[in-house]
């Protein structure tokens, strides 16, 4: 599975008031589906704080992560609720807003796209979402789309061996989002709180201690 190639987004939708008035995530599950009309497809964990937004709302952006992106990017949208953080406090100038009244990111993108939910389809932990375009641009023609490959050669920090001669520990390391699980055993049933992924895409690494 990890050969298959994705691109990266932040996904945007308005909030309730509650926690925030706009919410994001980071999310690989974007693609266009048809052309005419022009309709593109995004599959969202129900465990996202945005997930709810767009049930809501129906409506939604998606800011194509380019090669530019920097690792701060993925730590604010994909490590932290927006149920628990405002996760565009202190982001300021690096977002504008849409047509639709969203926002979407300008920092680290080459395009967005605003879509409208036409369609849904429960899928049991995820919601596949169809919608209708209903803008879009491009931001930064010369920046290529950022991979799931590419961020995790060139984006996300690479961990550090631990030093000779230091004692050491066994954790379990995500591979998706780099979330640390402390302990000797992974339990079977365990998911990531971060990005939602299941025991199957953790790794055991040796740490200090």
């Amino acid at each position: 599975m990890y050969r298959l190639s994705y691109g990266l987004f932040v996904l945007t939708a308005k909030g309730d008031g509650a926690h925030a008035d706009d919410n994001g995530c980071i999310i690989n599950t974007a693609i266009q589906v048809t052309t005419d009309p022009n309709q593109i497809s995004i599959a969202v964990n129900k465990a996202n704080y945005t997930h709810d937004l767009i049930m809501k709302d129906r409506k939604f952006n998606v800011s194509i992560l380019s090669e530019k992106a920097e690792f701060d990017t993925f730590r604010r949208f994909g490590f932290q609720s927006g149920r628990d953080a405002d996760k565009f406090a202190g982001f300021e100038g690096c977002y504008e807003k849409s047509a639709n009244g969203l926002l979407y990111v300008t920092k680290g993108t080459n395009a967005f796209i605003s879509g409208e939910v036409e369609t849904t389809l429960d899928l049991g932990t995820h919601t596949l979402f169809i919608a209708k375009v209903t803008d879009m641009d491009v931001l930064d023609p010369d920046a290529p789309s950022a991979t799931y490959a590419f961020y995790q050669e060139h984006i996300k920090p690479k961990q550090q061996a631990p030093t000779a001669g230091k004692k050491t520990k066994t954790v379990w390391r995500c591979r998706i989002c780099g979330y640390i699980y402390d302990g000797e055993e992974l339990p079977p049933d365990f998911v990531c709180p971060i990005c939602k992924h299941g025991a199957s895409d953790f790794e055991k690494i040796e740490v200090e201690a």
